[in-house]
């Protein structure tokens, strides 16, 4: 809860600089941007919290930081990452606080994209959005569009992003929004109704396991992740990734069991926590090209993607550590195998740290903290067989890394 509390203080200052360096991007986007930021205060007064839902969604935040590099002349062009997109966070702000307004916003991509909500088709290079306590509607070239009174679901040329509700875990499913997750390649298009119900199936098959036996965990996920990006299918298993831009989101294919489901939540809520913390606390010195080895990936990494990692995996780790508890027969032993791979994995990692020089005093504190928890939990005893597949697994990933990239540096 402070991290995304300082994440919407990061975001209303993004906004605020888009604004104020908007002069630079001609007329018609300083026209939009200002008018945008002017509702989007009078939503805020109006209803705080569906406002601040809006300010705070993942896309809203890659938008804004991209489109402020572009400003000050941090970055080059990008595509839409444009200040005039502040007009529809506006709109969709006052919709979700069914505030009385209209307000015209760029069409791109033959679509007005409304962050959180969805898209309504559009024609032209504008379209106004006419927002009433009880209705909301999108005019432009294409014709009149009615957003539903829920804007989750579709209606004739309009595309909710579907909201999806299991215990506590509530989270949109963006397929839409351009700046959802902008670093991943292989993001899914659009689902299709049936691809929609197996997302949800999957959803509640797997969120009880971490609501019912990780319920510490599962309320941290609840608090963290909002947004859940669909990657394609892959070859086998589930990929999954986060970023900085977008707090709050998790992009992921679509998991192929609860057990996959619950690990990878659990991965990548470690991984948007420290991202956000790294915004607040700088954990690790400026890169001055060291590399080193990560028992996870196949390529040396930085010092502050070995953080990354290593907390990522400690998360990991706890996971079955508990998870482990739980299984019985052959699935016992595979997890009780991953809990000492990723234990023992994670220690190294922590180690090498350690070592590094590559620590800021706040960063060797916080590796110190991830190391006594590791202590503690490297005493606990595994099963012989589990742990020999572990050290199996761990030396042929050493042996392939060391196979494309030469010795392990000491």
């Amino acid at each position: 809860a402070a991290l995304a509390a300082a994440q919407h203080s990061k975001h209303m200052l993004l906004l605020a600089g888009i604004l104020a360096a908007s002069q630079a991007a001609g007329p018609h986007q300083r026209c939009f941007a200002s008018r945008g930021y002017d509702l989007l205060a009078d939503a805020q007064d109006h209803d705080s919290a569906a406002a601040d839902v809006v300010i705070g969604y993942a896309s809203v935040g890659a938008w804004a930081m991209r489109t402020l590099r572009v400003l000050i002349g941090d970055s080059e062009a990008l595509p839409d990452a444009e200040p005039g997109v502040m007009s529809a966070v506006a709109a969709a702000a006052a919709i979700r606080a069914r505030l009385s307004a209209e307000i015209e916003v760029r069409v791109r991509h033959g679509a007005v994209m409304l962050p959180s909500l969805g898209a309504a088709v559009a024609r032209g290079d504008r379209a106004a959005v006419r927002i009433t306590a009880e209705s909301a509607v999108v005019e432009s070239a294409a014709g009149r569009v009615e957003i539903p009174r829920d804007p989750h679901h579709d209606a004739p040329r309009w595309q909710g992003l579907r909201r999806l509700e299991v215990g506590a875990l509530d989270v949109i499913v963006d397929d839409l929004d351009p700046f959802r997750m902008p670093a991943v390649t292989d993001l899914a298009d659009r689902l299709d109704a049936a691809e929609g119900r197996a997302w949800a199936a999957a959803f509640r098959q797997g969120w009880p396991l971490l609501d019912e036996d990780h319920p510490e965990i599962a309320a941290e996920v609840a608090a963290a992740v909002k947004v859940v990006v669909p990657r394609r299918v892959p070859r086998s298993g589930v990929v999954s990734s986060s970023s900085p831009e977008t707090f709050g989101a998790v992009a992921m294919s679509p998991p192929p069991g609860a057990c996959a489901l619950a690990e990878t939540l659990v991965h990548e809520t470690q991984h948007i926590k420290l991202s956000a913390l790294g915004d607040v606390v700088k954990l690790t010195k400026p890169d001055d090209g060291s590399r080193f080895y990560a028992p996870w990936r196949d390529d040396p990494r930085p010092a502050s993607g070995v953080l990354q990692g290593a907390y990522a995996y400690l998360g990991v780790s706890g996971f079955w550590r508990r998870q482990r508890l739980q299984e019985q027969g052959a699935a016992r032993i595979r997890a009780d195998a991953d809990y000492e791979r990723w234990r023992t994995a994670t220690a190294l990692a922590t180690g090498m740290l350690r070592s590094s020089g590559s620590l800021t005093a706040d960063g060797a504190e916080f590796v110190r903290g991830m190391t006594r928890t590791l202590q503690k939990w490297l005493t606990e005893p595994i099963p012989e067989q589990a742990r020999a597949l572990a050290r199996q697994e761990a030396e042929q990933h050493r042996r392939r890394w060391e196979s494309v990239n030469g010795p392990i540096p000491t």
